[in-house]
């Protein structure tokens, strides 16, 4: 069993965040499994070397000790550009010249997915592509969902089991699959690396949940294995606004500014997944020994932050 946390590193990571690697780790040492940790720097404007760093010593701070080195998706981009230039080969995606606000506006209407790309490049005659192409602005690579479900012999609609949001799915997207900025996309990047370092179960934020009916098409397309899913709620504040920076003592570096040290924060990462712990040290060796990932399932309400 191989688990794996991958953060973006654009900053320091926030208590929701440590409790979603706390989830994975206990998740892979409760099988005496492996656990990775893999960087996902796609984006070197955001990403730096010194918040990698920071994030590394966090998840030290709290004792969830990774496996061999850290992957870096900034280095393996070849791979990423392979991928991408496999499933054009296969006639499976279309150049998307349009723009954010563009794809926003159209998503916005009646017949369209909430969230899903509205397929405007798709299909265009020779004349339009010319036409696009000639306004200089670099197109993006996009899937196409439908071409790509014909292929495997499947309809669009993707289905997963997912160890604690139980049953999902959902019509795939034509997800961007290459930046028009030559960066590859999250979506192609994390199949592939997972495919790539042989894991077998992916704990992350419930808010990746309804983009993983389209990773599973990837991987069907692309000949990789497909994990163990389990999303976990997202922290929240009272009001119901995803937990960011901006809302104050949030990271353990803000923490221990007020008082609050590691061993005091993981205490309340456990107990915010129905742990109960007896006082004194926690070790989280034990604590894995007992862990119940599908436990998590009982309770998929979101976890409010209000004092730490």
């Amino acid at each position: 069993m191989t688990g794996r946390f991958a953060p973006s590193p654009t900053g320091d990571l926030h208590v929701g965040n440590l409790r979603t690697a706390l989830v994975a780790w206990l998740a892979a040492r409760s099988r005496r499994g492996i656990f990775l940790v893999r960087m996902e720097d796609l984006d070197r404007v955001t990403s730096s070397a010194e918040h990698e760093r920071r994030q590394l010593d966090d998840l030290a701070a709290l004792g969830l000790i990774h496996d061999g080195d850290v992957i870096r998706q900034s280095e393996r981009f070849a791979l990423y550009h392979q991928a991408i230039d496999h499933l054009t080969d296969l006639g499976l995606t279309y150049p998307c010249w349009c723009s954010r606000r563009e794809v926003r506006e159209a998503a916005a209407a009646p017949h369209v997915l909430t969230g899903h790309y509205p397929g405007t490049c798709r299909g265009l005659d020779p004349q339009a592509l010319a036409d696009r192409a000639s306004t200089g602005r670099r197109p993006a690579v996009r899937l196409d969902a439908v071409a790509a479900a014909r292929h495997l012999g499947m309809g669009e609609l993707v289905e997963i089991h997912d160890v604690i949001a139980g049953r999902y799915q959902t019509v795939v997207d034509d997800l961007v699959l290459r930046r028009n900025d030559g960066v590859p996309a999250y979506h192609v990047s994390v199949v592939v690396d997972d495919a790539a370092q042989g894991v077998t179960e992916v704990v992350r934020g419930d808010d990746l949940l309804a983009v993983t009916p389209s990773h599973v098409l990837l991987q069907r397309l692309l000949g990789a294995p497909t994990p163990r899913y389990a999303h976990v709620p997202l922290a929240v504040t009272p009001d119901g606004e995803r937990l960011a920076k901006r809302h104050g003592a949030v990271t353990l570096a803000d923490l221990a500014q007020r008082g609050v040290g590691p061993h005091d924060v993981l205490r309340r990462l456990v107990s915010s997944l129905g742990i109960t712990m007896p006082p004194g040290p926690i070790d989280v060796w034990g604590l894995a020994e007992r862990f119940d990932l599908s436990a998590l399932g009982r309770d998929r309400r979101p976890w409010v932050i209000r004092d730490l």
